[in-house]
């Protein structure tokens, strides 16, 4: 018989019927090319559909698989600036400015580093309690009746962390021929994890009239804290807990 041929009582599946099958009838001037040669001699039509159908959902998951998406992030977390930022809120929020009541005031900010963001949030969150307690700020010295100099004795984050379990580890594997030893990292195995951030704040200002330099009125140092606490048990986690935004339910 030839190999071409149609055998007796069956139907020959040509690669034209094998996509309209799969994709209807829209393929319509195309070489009638045996299914067979691919040795698809005599396949049911359902199961041609079949396996048409699995072949597009696998080209879409390979499509999908090739897709990259660019993320960018600032060189801080929302976690550290919200540490930060709020205990520091808390400690000017200590502050009394009573005295300072309907004078005009120059905030100097000279012993304060300014190349650090949250000690300008520091500045201006003063500012703003200042003009809440009746306090008439200006914009040069000059202008001023009373000096108000703003001090920082503490910014920043401790973290602390617990595990009980295995540590992440790297182990050395065998050597392949050329290439020597390569690293393997051996994952963490946690029965039980904690890790605790806690952020601090400590401002004080002392206030002087700007013509004598006799003090007038001083506050502080008060210490504003935050904190952010994240628990693993068995794998299962983070359970949050903490007084800054990022840490708790929306």
């Amino acid at each position: 018989m030839n190999r071409l041929q149609r055998p007796a009582g069956r139907e020959l599946i040509t690669l034209k019927g094998f996509l309209c099958s799969a994709f209807g009838d829209t393929v319509y001037s195309m070489p009638k090319i045996p299914i067979h040669t691919f040795h698809y001699s005599f396949m049911p039509k359902r199961l041609i559909s079949r396996v048409a159908m699995l072949f597009c959902c696998a080209l879409a998951l390979l499509s999908a698989a090739c897709t990259t998406l660019r993320v960018t992030s600032p060189p801080e977390t929302a976690d550290e600036q919200y540490l930060l930022s709020d205990a520091a809120s808390k400690s000017i929020a200590r502050l009394t400015v009573s005295n300072l009541r309907d004078r005009r005031v120059f905030v100097d900010a000279e012993f304060l580093d300014k190349s650090i963001d949250q000690q300008k949030f520091l500045v201006a969150d003063l500012c703003a309690h200042l003009l809440a307690g009746g306090v008439r700020l200006v914009n040069t010295r000059a202008k001023a009746q009373i000096v108000l100099e703003v001090r920082c004795a503490a910014l920043g984050i401790n973290n602390q962390s617990l595990l009980v379990g295995i540590p992440p580890v790297y182990a050395t594997s065998t050597p392949t021929s050329g290439l020597g030893y390569i690293p393997v990292l051996i994952p963490e195995i946690a029965l039980f994890k904690n890790i605790h951030q806690k952020g601090y704040a400590s401002v004080a200002y002392v206030a002087y009239w700007r013509k004598t330099g006799d003090i007038v009125a001083s506050s502080g140092p008060f210490v504003g804290r935050t904190y952010r606490s994240d628990w693993w048990i068995f794998g299962f986690g983070p359970q949050t807990s903490g007084n800054i935004p990022p840490a708790q339910q929306p």
